[in-house]
Parts: C-alpha cells; sequence; structure tokens
C-alpha cells in the first residue's frame, strides 16, 4: 500500500526539525566567500518554472566566474549556443522565481541561490561575458532572495567526485542514444560525425 504525505504537518513529524544552523543559514546579501564561490564555479544548475507549474533544470557551464556579481544581491548569467528549446528562459517570462545551485568540481559542499529572474538582451557588462569571441545574445539578471550553503551529503553518497566509481561506458556513446530514442531516421554515421571531435570546436557558435 502506498501512503502519501498530504500536509507540512506530516512532514515536519516525519522528517523533524530542521537543526538550529540549518534554519537560520539563509543571507541575502552576497558574502565576500560567495563572491569567491562563484569566482571559482565553472557550472551551476538553473531551476524555473512555467505559470501552470511546470518545472525545468538547465545546466550551464563556462569558464570559472561565468557568473557575474553585478552588485550585494544581483548576479547575471550569460546565454550561450544551445538546443534553442528555451525552456527556461520561457518559464522566466512568465514565473520570475529561479533557484540556482552552483558547483566546483571536487568540492561536495555548493552554493544555492533563489530570487527572481529577468531576462536583458544587452547591457554595459555584457562585454565582461565575452568568451571565445562569443559575446550572449541574452542574460538572466537574478535578484538574490536567498543564499546559503548546502552540506556534502549527497555528494558523499553518490561519489559523484570519485573517478574510481565513474561508469561512462554505462551506456552506449551520445551518437548512438540520439539514433535510439530521438532521430532513428538519421544516419549513425551522420550523429557521430556531428558529436565526434569537431563538436567541442562549435560549443561557442
Amino acid at each position: 500500500m502506498t501512503v502519501e504525505i498530504t500536509s507540512h504537518e506530516e512532514l515536519r513529524d516525519l522528517l523533524g526539525a530542521p537543526m538550529p544552523r540549518a534554519a537560520v543559514k539563509e543571507r541575502q546579501v552576497l558574502h565576500d566567500r560567495d563572491r569567491q564561490w562563484l569566482a571559482a564555479a565553472p557550472f551551476c544548475l538553473v531551476a524555473t518554472a512555467g505559470a501552470d507549474g511546470t518545472c525545468d533544470v538547465s545546466p550551464k557551464g563556462d569558464p570559472p566566474g561565468f557568473a557575474l556579481v553585478l552588485g550585494d544581491t544581483t548576479i547575471a548569467i550569460p546565454e550561450r549556443p544551445g538546443n534553442r528549446r528555451a525552456d527556461g528562459y520561457r518559464n522566466i517570462l512568465d514565473n520570475p522565481h529561479v533557484g540556482l545551485i552552483f558547483l566546483i568540481p571536487g568540492r561536495t559542499d555548493t552554493l544555492r541561490i533563489n530570487g527572481r529572474a529577468r531576462l536583458v538582451r544587452d547591457a554595459p557588462f555584457f562585454d565582461d561575458l565575452v568568451v571565445r569571441g562569443h559575446r550572449p545574445v541574452l542574460a538572466i539578471v537574478v535578484e538574490i532572495e536567498q543564499i546559503f550553503y548546502h552540506c556534502a551529503k549527497a555528494f558523499l553518497r553518490s561519489e559523484l567526485w570519485r573517478p574510481e566509481t565513474w561508469q561512462p561506458d554505462a551506456l552506449p556513446p551520445r551518437a548512438r542514444l540520439i539514433k535510439e530514442v530521438e532521430a532513428p531516421a538519421e544516419s549513425l554515421a551522420d550523429l557521430e560525425r556531428y558529436y565526434g571531435p569537431e563538436y567541442e570546436s562549435r560549443i561557442y557558435g
């Protein structure tokens, strides 16, 4: 029999009260250590939700420091060429609330930022977002409402940063996955060429 949780009270009774330090760790203003973290982080996950509640999580990655600090409570994340679905961007237009998790490879803790986002198509700070000659056509500007560090337990449980546990060959290569799941009519040879050695040279254009 499946037993669902249907109230905040049930959830709290099941999980217990948060640790005192965890309950009060939220901040709204960037600390110097937050700025250092953002300067070292090459990757983040951006969670959004549409007006109807439909959710999306999109990875964003660039050289360390790609999330530009614009002020004590504001950061900007540049757009880079992708699949053009723009799921997260469309969500932001309907619902500005976003959740971000910034990762530093090898670190088992993370920096979390929640806030309200808007899309900007140009601004003077775009000049600071140029990578390999690519100037973004838009950026997500986030006004911070909550910022805090998240503990290491999920990364320790998953052994995410332990190379001896990695199994990149657990599934077929990217080209074969696309052929089997998304584009059965396309030639495997063409897909292998597309996702081959030249793929990395096209990630900024």
